[in-house]
């Protein structure tokens, strides 16, 4: 066969299998609560060409269609140039309570169904205003007694029944707090005494940081409106714009002598296991996936997920899955991580139940969420392993072979020839194992021109680690709100040369602090530390640049020190 039709089948082939997997479609609300006469955002996206945009008629039941709005745009994908799509539609509920944003389709795909929590607004909740403002900012937090580095939703509002053309939204930080803002701002409509205003809503979490009476700064916007058609003829440009909240204090409550250590302050705190294996088999890995469902705490607030030993049973802990939110005016987040189980011996196994101690700041009580106790009977390794590794031995050497033997290849075309005689069908089939077995072939050759680069290229990526540069502020929010696996190994990247392990950063540190902290984060990420602590050490530690006792441009050797370096 000539090479170009074989790679035309080739092509034909891999089209075969792949047709349709990149075109992805996914559909998210802008909130998942809103009041009664609020607004909510609709966004549809999808990948790839999916024949025109969504079927909306599924919504009018429930809610009232406002606005709509499309765009497409061209980004770089797997294998070239996606098309991406993305449809905004504007909702406004027709009751309140728990709706459902019902499935919608998008040329032949379905989005995935979406829950919206409508909650009725009593009438003494509506803004105190002037009836004649047109812009107004309010602020409203979740909580206005809160402990000590509980994380506090600090919701900021800002109303405006005129168009805005541009401004500044802000709020100051309090003295001893962090404020840190949470997510893009959500904007929707709101009725508010027949006067329709638009409403740019901005997330913050607040921690304060030492009890007694705090002062919030009022939050405070400056900008301009849209010109009206008189000043577009008269070649003005708007009204200036400017408002201010009301101040709020808070009363910070201390931490409870009788509350549990590590301090987690929280409204709830939910464990469950996800999956757990039926039974454990000597050699073969078992999942278990645990989650933890968390209301009135941010990831960076949390400790790590992490099971009990297991006596017989190694386990290895993937890094954990967050799914942050900001609903009800406070931090929710959800945790999910895989362990795998990999038992050492044969016989009884115990799992003791993950345990988390938290403070309950809404009935001002010691609460303990767990998980129940598992126990398995790890049982021999079944033939069935022994003789899947055999196949792929096996498989293994056929491919070694087709790659020494080309003429592999004509004998196959020759075989599915033959088996034309049989009639239309195995005619097909015999193509496509033809098709089939070239494709392994080409794999196999592609596999082996691999292997013979492959030790140059380790070489090439052992001698040329980069370092990283740092980024200050980039690095405090990574501190925050990053996986520990990732900050260990940006820290190690900060050094010039990059630090292979922990030990070598902790012994290129100057600062002792900054030394206590890394080992803090170590203790954190392999078990029996306080995540909490680990990560307010960082904080504390690499507010300033990392502090080295090796020379910038000092070259390390590859090679571990003959003699231990004297201090």
């Amino acid at each position: 066969m000539p090479r170009y039709l074989l790679k035309f089948a080739l092509c034909l082939l891999l089209a075969g299998f792949s047709g349709g997997v990149f075109a992805q479609t996914r559909a998210w609300l802008d909130r998942d609560s809103v009041r009664a006469g609020e607004t909510v955002t609709l966004n549809v996206e999808s990948d790839g060409n999916v024949g025109g945009g969504p079927d909306y008629s599924p919504l009018y039941e429930d809610f009232e269609p406002l606005d709509s709005k499309s765009s497409t745009r061209i980004e770089p994908g797997n294998g070239g140039m996606v098309a991406r799509s993305r449809y905004v539609l504007t909702l406004r509920p027709k009751r309140s309570g728990r709706l459902t944003v019902a499935a919608l389709r998008v040329g032949g795909v379905y989005t995935k169904p979406l829950n919206l929590y409508v909650e009725p607004e009593p009438a003494d909740t509506q803004p105190a205003i002037a009836s004649s403002a047109q812009v107004f900012v309010e602020v409203v937090p979740d909580d206005e007694s809160p402990y000590v580095q509980q994380a506090v939703g600090w919701l900021v509002r800002l109303y405006s029944s005129v168009p805005i053309v541009g401004g500044k939204l802000d709020q100051p930080v309090p003295d001893g707090a962090s404020l840190m803002k949470i997510g893009d701002d959500a904007q929707y409509e709101r009725n508010i005494g027949g006067n329709t205003y638009t409403v740019v809503e901005r997330r913050y979490l607040l921690v304060p940081e030492r009890s007694g009476r705090m002062s919030v700064p009022p939050a405070a916007f400056d900008g301009r409106s849209a010109p009206s058609l008189i000043d577009q003829l008269v070649g003005g440009g708007g009204d200036p714009q400017h408002a201010r909240s009301k101040s709020r204090v808070l009363n910070v409550r201390p931490v409870p002598a009788n509350a549990p250590q590590p301090w987690l302050p929280l409204r709830s705190l939910d464990l469950r296991y996800r999956t757990t294996p039926q039974q454990l088999r000597m050699g073969n890995a078992a999942s278990v996936v645990v989650e933890a469902t968390v209301d009135g705490a941010s990831l960076a607030q949390l400790p790590e997920l992490q099971l009990p030993p297991i006596d017989g049973v190694q386990v290895f802990a993937e890094p954990v899955q967050a799914d942050e939110g900001f609903t009800g005016g406070r931090p929710r987040v959800k945790l999910t991580r895989k362990f795998s189980l990999v038992p050492a011996r044969e016989g009884p196994v115990h799992l003791d139940g993950l345990r988390l101690d938290w403070w309950d700041v809404a009935a001002g009580t010691a609460r303990s969420a767990s998980l129940p106790a598992l126990n398995w009977t790890v049982t021999p390794a079944s033939g069935a392993a022994t003789g899947a590794t055999g196949m792929a031995r096996a498989t293994g050497q056929a491919a070694d072979a087709a790659g020494g033997d080309g003429n592999a290849a004509s004998g196959a075309v020759g075989a599915s020839g033959a088996a034309t005689s049989g009639g239309t069908g195995w005619a097909i089939a015999a193509v496509l194992f033809a098709l089939l077995w070239l494709a392994t072939l080409l794999w196999a050759l592609h596999l082996r021109a691999f292997a013979a680069a492959k030790p140059a290229t380790q070489q090439t990526a052992g001698t040329e680690a980069a370092a990283l540069t740092l980024n200050l502020p980039a690095l405090r929010q990574l501190i925050d709100v990053g996986d520990f696996d990732h900050i260990a190994s940006v820290l190690r990247g900060l050094a010039r040369p990059p630090a292979r392990d922990d030990d070598e950063l902790i012994e290129r540190l100057a600062d002792p602090g900054q030394r206590e902290a890394v080992q803090a984060l170590r203790r954190a990420r392999w078990g029996g530390g306080d995540g909490v602590a680990a990560r307010t050490a960082l904080r504390a530690a690499f507010a300033k640049a990392p502090q080295w006792r090796q020379a910038q441009g000092e070259a390390a050797s590859p090679l571990a020190p003959l003699y231990p370096v004297s201090k």
